[in-house]
């Protein structure tokens, strides 16, 4: 797809607004992806706001379904008359009022779902060498990985700031059944981790790639978890 190049000026508190967002970003994007990333999701919203939209035949399924349900006197929690009317009028936005479990408008961030698989993956192998080390190491890791070195257990996401990755890592593991070893687990931290397992990540990606047939060192745990620190 070919691409131009255009300027823009922006006053400073905007400039700032765009700063906060991007750092929010799991992969902190430049301005200019910024930038890019927001048009796009303007212009997918456009003036409609969150309004569910079905295309013609998702329309005809839903008003043959409606009428197959009304003729065979199937019980079913969603309000067929209501849904008929919606479709009928085009009042579309009624949906979301009316069912906010299921036209919520909110989709994963793709790049949000690798970082949590990532920091799954990693506090897999994480634990796994932790749990190998003998009495020695152990003693070891816990003073030179101080405060982290002791307990070494994936502590999860925050459920108040980061509560998009407590949901991604809870469906991985419960649903997909991926990650088994952290099921049954309260993965609520109740503290901000983002940064610490960006920063922890750094240190374990070049060392993921040579785990072949074994587990990770006292060193290279003490160096992963010391990464945690700011």
């Amino acid at each position: 797809m070919a691409t131009e190049r255009f300027e823009m000026r922006i006053d400073s508190d905007l400039l700032d607004r765009l700063d906060q967002w991007r750092q929010g970003e799991d992969d902190t994007p430049s301005r200019a992806e910024a930038v890019r990333r927001l048009i796009e999701a303007g212009l997918a919203h456009d003036n409609k706001g969150r309004a569910p939209h079905l295309s013609d035949g998702e329309k005809l399924i839903a008003m043959m379904l409606a009428k197959l349900i009304k003729k065979t006197d199937v019980e079913v929690e969603t309000n067929v008359d209501l849904v008929e009317k919606v479709i009928v009028g085009g009042h579309y936005w009624a949906l979301g009022w009316e069912m906010p479990g299921i036209f919520h408008g909110h989709v994963d961030k793709q790049s949000r779902v690798r970082f949590v698989v990532d920091v799954l993956d990693m506090w897999s192998f994480i634990e796994e060498g932790f749990e190998k080390l003998g009495k020695v190491d152990r003693k070891r890791l816990a003073t030179e990985a101080a405060p982290f070195g002791e307990h070494v257990q994936f502590p999860g996401f925050d459920g108040n700031n980061e509560s998009e990755h407590l949901s991604i890592a809870c469906f991985l593991i419960d649903d997909l059944q991926r990650f088994s070893r952290f099921r049954h687990r309260d993965l609520n931290s109740h503290f901000p981790t983002l940064e610490g397992y960006g920063r922890m990540f750094q240190i374990f990606e070049p060392i993921r790639k040579m785990l072949i047939g074994r587990g990770l060192s006292v060193d290279e745990l003490v160096s992963i978890l010391n990464s945690r620190h700011t």
